[in-house]
């Protein structure tokens, strides 16, 4: 009997061991068989279908980041910017190569060698990510980082990566390395809302890139991977501890000395404080972006890259910002009627008169306590502050500042019922025959509504709104003494037009707009209409310099200037106001509760404004040089008495369009000639011959006319914005 032997090379299996071979084999011809089915169609789906669900990287050949629109102050330099990510693009040749060298150690340091993607870098954050058991390491190269950034979104899924992947092959295929690692570093997130380098760091260190050194680039280059994790300002140690990583990878990548890392591993921060990241004028700036939304839109603004020059002085800003912080601070010292919760609030507001520029705008003691801007978006009633319109109105219908007018008890009826309004002074004294100048001097209420009643409620209206109030007005003698309501901002304006001898320019915050690449939009050239003629704007010019020298606004003749100034206050002290200017300044103060009640006994415009804006503007005039209002050719100075005797007791100078003036204080009418005794028969020496009978003398001229306006139903003006109501009982309007 033969024996089995085995076969040559081989070796016989018994044949319940050859059944498990087939099926092993069988399992694994399948599983192949799967896989490389699975591969084809993966193979397939990124080569024809994945292709086709990918953005187009040629988009970046005109691809312009996302920029907000930079807002400049009056000497071009940057105040902040208005945007949806706060982005300042920058050539990579302006980038230091320190920071480039820090980002590409901590985030590729293969960056300039691979193809994309990075296999051995993916292999040694699988390693190092293994071994310390926590994601210690990303694998994703610069370019799949901008991908991810600029055309995925930011879940986590296979499908994500392999697009990441092949849009990052196709990347470096049509881009050069350097025009790729300038886009990454004009479009990756540093926190704190700063994206792309420059922006980061302006934020953490207050300078362009142009500047940073070692220790700022490293901290810059170790944010990207977690912002808000390694952010410095919330988060200083981790900060510090990230900058270390940094610094000892740009020793491994050959861009720093190990000795130099170590030292610069124990310096400190070197953030920028906290206060100077707070933008100086945040209600100006506010505004500006109002008026900017309203004229381009807010796409344009927030992604236009617009360049806007303002009108605003940060030297006037800051004082002005300091100035009303100061005396709100004082007023709530001394307050007797203060309410947790609530603090008394005010407002500032400086134009140049010859052009109309807003120099600075304080909307509040604090923008970050409240936004509301109280200079723009309060209409409060300003008191005797709206005065210089009735005085202006009289002025340009016969009266002059040496008119008298009988300060005595007056009562005007206000309804059918017998009800009556009687107006009364703050110091509740009458004077008898009073000036013009000197109840502007004195804020006298009560010669001011006779007056207003004299010229009539519609000639002031018009006056109001030639000098730009816009603001619906109250048609009834009220409107006198300041009850409608007004923003600082519009009377601000116009005062300054008075500064600006009668020329009233619209106040605007910008200077001029340009696009991203330069070209000019919009330029402020605005054409002055007269309010007033200019001799009597001097006229009343002078008329305010007497509240200054020695009226109710004598606290500000500390300044040593030429200075014409009214100061407004309400019933029961609830507004105060004083509006002031300079032939080159013009400043208003307002200070207020936001809900109207009384700022405490006595706190008047001339105890609470005054102080505010005589600080201010000791700071904004500092040491410049004196300067007086020019005087028109057709105005002349004359001393008056303002004692009805003319006996030269109480002298003030005064202003009259020249043809207007009375004789100068102490001055008699000449007397007559004295003529020779005549001789009989003879005509009289010197004398004129004989002349017929003299004719009739023409009547007198009429007298100035009056409108009667019954108080209880007004009637309609011709402006559009006038509004009707009765005349307001119990008005006391003090200085």
């Amino acid at each position: 009997m033969a024996s089995e032997t085995n076969p040559v090379g081989g070796r016989r299996f018994a044949p319940g061991r050859r059944r498990w071979l087939r099926i092993f084999l069988m399992i694994v011809g399948i599983g192949s068989l799967v896989m490389a089915t699975a591969a084809g169609i993966a193979a397939l789906w990124a080569f024809t279908i994945l292709p086709r669900s990918l953005p187009s990287v040629k988009t970046l050949e005109t691809f312009q980041p996302l920029q907000g629109t930079k807002v400049y102050d009056d000497n071009d330099e940057l105040l902040t910017e208005l945007h949806v990510e706060r982005r300042i693009f920058v050539p990579l040749a302006h980038i230091p190569q320190t920071l480039r060298d820090a980002i590409i150690a901590t985030e590729d340091r293969r960056f300039y060698s691979h193809f994309g993607v990075d296999p051995i870098g993916v292999a040694r954050a699988i390693y190092q990510n293994y071994r310390r058991g926590r994601i210690v390491e990303g694998g994703s190269t610069i370019t799949q980082q901008l991908t991810k950034v600029l055309f995925l979104t930011p879940d986590k899924s296979l499908e994500r990566k392999m697009k990441e992947a092949a849009l990052a092959l196709e990347l470096e295929r049509r881009y050069p390395k350097d025009r790729i690692l300038e886009m990454y570093l004009n479009q990756v997130y540093f926190g704190n809302g700063a994206y792309g380098v420059e922006a980061a760091s302006r934020t953490y260190f207050g300078k362009s890139v142009t500047e940073l050194n070692v220790k700022e680039a490293a901290l810059l280059a170790g944010l990207p991977r977690a912002p808000s994790t390694y952010s410095p300002f919330e988060h200083g140690e981790a900060a510090k501890r990230r900058r270390e990583v940094v610094l000892r990878r740009m020793v491994e990548y050959g861009a720093l000395k190990d000795a130099d890392a170590k030292k610069l591993a124990r310096a400190d921060l070197g953030l920028i404080p906290p206060e100077r990241r707070r933008t100086t004028g945040q209600y100006f700036l506010e505004y500006v972006q109002q008026t900017l939304e309203a004229k381009y839109g807010a796409d344009m603004v927030f992604k236009g890259g617009l360049n806007v020059y303002t009108t605003l002085s940060p030297t006037m800003q800051l004082a002005a910002e300091q100035s009303l912080k100061d005396g709100l601070k004082a007023l709530e010292g001394r307050s007797k009627t203060a309410r947790p919760g609530e603090h008394p609030e005010g407002a500032i507001v400086t134009i140049e008169p010859q052009t109309g520029y807003v120099r600075a705008m304080v909307g509040g003691y604090d923008f970050f306590r409240s936004e509301f801007n109280r200079a723009v978006q309060a209409r409060r009633q300003p008191g005797s502050a709206f005065k210089p319109f009735v005085y202006i109105a009289a002025l340009e219908s016969g009266f002059t500042a040496a008119s008298r007018i009988e300060d005595a008890p007056v009562s005007y009826a206000t309804g059918p019922n017998g009800q009556s309004w009687k107006p009364d002074n703050y110091d509740r004294k009458f004077r008898g025959p009073t000036t013009l100048q000197q109840a502007v001097e004195e804020s006298v209420n009560v010669v001011t509504v006779k007056l207003q009643e004299q010229i009539g409620l519609s000639r002031t209206v018009r006056v109001a709104r030639r000098f730009g109030i816009t603001s619906p007005l109250d048609v009834n003698l009220s409107l006198a003494l300041g009850t409608s309501d007004l923003t600082l901002l519009e009377l601000t304006s116009a005062y300054a037009a008075l500064a600006n001898q009668g020329a009233w320019l619209p106040p605007t915050t910008i200077r001029y707009v340009t696009d991203a690449q330069g070209k000019l939009l919009e330029e402020h050239i605005a054409e002055p209409k007269e309010a007033v003629a200019s001799e009597t704007a001097y006229v009343i010019t002078h008329m305010l310099r007497g509240v200054v020298e020695r009226g109710t606004g004598i606290a500000a003749k500390s300044l040593g200037r030429p200075i014409a100034a009214k100061t407004g206050t309400t019933n029961d002290y609830s507004n105060a106001w004083f509006v002031g200017y300079t032939p080159r300044v013009a400043t208003g103060v307002w200070v207020g509760y936001d809900r109207p009640r009384s700022l405490g006994k006595d706190e008047t415009g001339s105890r609470v404004a005054v102080p505010i804006w005589v600080a201010y503007m000791g700071k904004v005039l500092g040491d410049s040089p004196r300067e007086d209002f020019p005087i028109p050719d057709k105005v002349v100075l004359v001393p008056v008495d303002l004692d009805p005797s003319n006996e030269c007791v109480h002298v003030v100078t005064m202003a009259f369009v020249r043809g207007t003036e009375p004789l100068a204080c102490g001055k008699r009418p000449p007397p007559p000639p004295v003529m020779p005794p005549p001789v009989p028969g003879q005509p009289q020496a010197g004398a004129p011959p004989a002349t017929p009978p003299p004719a009739p003398s023409p009547a007198p001229p009429p007298a100035l006319p009056r409108e009667v306006i019954p108080l209880s139903d007004p009637p309609s003006l011709p402006s559009p914005r006038l509004r009707a109501t009765a005349a307001k009982p119990s008005q006391l309007q003090g200085p």
